[in-house]
């Protein structure tokens, strides 16, 4: 027994465990409150109030929420397939919730003389685990349209499992420009190398612009939601659930977008780090002492963090009250006739600078070549003859 004491004591487990509970807590929290929060949202958009009648300012409409989908009925239909039918949506939920284990959401915590990072694990090969994660998420909505026995169920998970595979590809690019600069694929080391405002997005501005929109796809939000695309699908992959399974659906949308902000946070944006962060952490110490001082410091960087992911959250709902939805053709065409194209090209881009020894210039003029080159191209397209009536 007193060896299984020194061991929590030494391995700080429970100081470990505390942290994960809470960054679980917070995702939970956060995802809730991007209901409201997009409600608020797209009232502001379009000249409405939004919620304002549970709670001040409609802050208890997601607990409402909640408890009305406890207590509405839960069904099962007829010639559905029962256990694949349960499974759907908890398979949703698991991955999305699993996705940001491997987030550095701040520094560490001085525990007397032991370092406990603010991250639920820290594994050499996080990126990785994020991709292998995000790609078990599509089997949840195809589980969940095949087992429905439903024709616009089933359309609806065919579309989504084709749209994540198309925009994996191409997401998968992005990041490998990233993993070339920085030459590791732990997300914490990739943090760190962003110290002092070098961050990534100065490097990357292509590569960025490819992530954040195979990010939109990948959480299946407007203008990238066919798969739940109501006026052709009824609604989608989801249409025969009810209850807390359409609940788990729709909450780990949420979740994923809280998760895709974080990965966006690290990769490009320098997760926790922020301007003055050494000055404010120097200031700190020398006032409060050693650990104190670091601690807090590693207080601001987490808010930091948090800043960074909420933006994130916004910018998801913003586009989706601004940009019409694309119809599929276009959302297919985007994905392997641009995006792919445009992934490979800022691959090339980013290896010939990082051989130049000019990576910051090079990467910049490499650009400037590319969309020159791409400007030119699409100048001497063939053009179609437009259709005459009667012709």
């Amino acid at each position: 027994m007193s060896s299984f004491v020194q061991w929590l004591t030494e391995s700080m487990f429970l100081w470990k465990a505390l942290i994960i509970i809470v960054i679980f807590a917070i995702t939970l929290g956060i995802a809730a409150y991007s209901t409201w929060a997009e409600r608020k949202v797209a009232a502001y958009i379009q000249d409405r109030r939004g919620p304002n009648r549970a709670g001040w300012g409609g802050l208890l409409q997601p607990l409402a929420d909640a408890g009305k989908m406890f207590f509405k009925e839960d069904f099962i239909p007829a010639e559905a397939d029962r256990w694949l039918f349960i499974l759907g949506p908890c398979l949703s939920m698991f991955t999305a919730l699993m996705s940001s284990a491997v987030v550095p959401f701040g520094d560490s915590f001085m525990i007397g003389s032991k370092e406990v990072f603010v991250q639920g694990i820290e594994i050499n090969i996080g990126i990785l685990y994020i991709f292998g994660v995000v790609s078990l998420g599509v089997y949840g909505l195809m589980i969940g349209g095949w087992a429905s026995n439903n024709k616009f169920s089933l359309l609806g998970a065919i579309r989504a499992a084709s749209q994540n595979i198309s925009y994996e590809l191409a997401m998968g690019m992005s990041i490998i420009a990233i993993l070339m600069m920085s030459g590791t694929l732990s997300v914490r080391e990739i943090v760190e190398q962003q110290h002092g405002g070098n961050w990534n997005v100065f490097y990357q501005p292509l590569g960025f612009l490819i992530f954040i929109v195979c990010a939109f796809a990948e959480c299946n939000r407007t203008p990238f939601d066919l798969p739940e695309c109501e006026n052709e699908l009824v609604g989608g992959y989801h249409t025969e659930y009810s209850s807390m399974k359409l609940g788990f659906y729709l909450f780990a949308e949420y979740i994923n977008m809280f998760s895709s902000s974080a990965v966006t946070a690290c990769l490009f944006f320098g997760g926790y780090n922020y301007p003055g962060m050494d000055f404010v952490e120097t200031q700190l110490v020398s006032a409060l002492g050693l650990n104190l001082g670091h601690n807090i410091a590693t207080l601001v960087g987490i808010g930091s963090m948090f800043t960074k992911i909420l933006f994130g959250i916004f910018f998801f709902m913003w586009v989706r009250w601004t940009v019409p939805r694309f119809r599929y053709d276009q959302l297919m065409n985007l994905g392997w006739k641009g995006l792919i194209p445009l992934a490979v090209g800022n691959l090339v881009v980013t290896a010939a600078a990082i051989l130049s020894g000019y990576k910051l210039i090079g990467i910049w003029v490499g650009l400037a070549i590319l969309v020159t080159i791409i400007s030119i191209a699409w100048s001497f397209r063939p053009k179609k003859k437009n259709a005459v009536l009667g012709a």
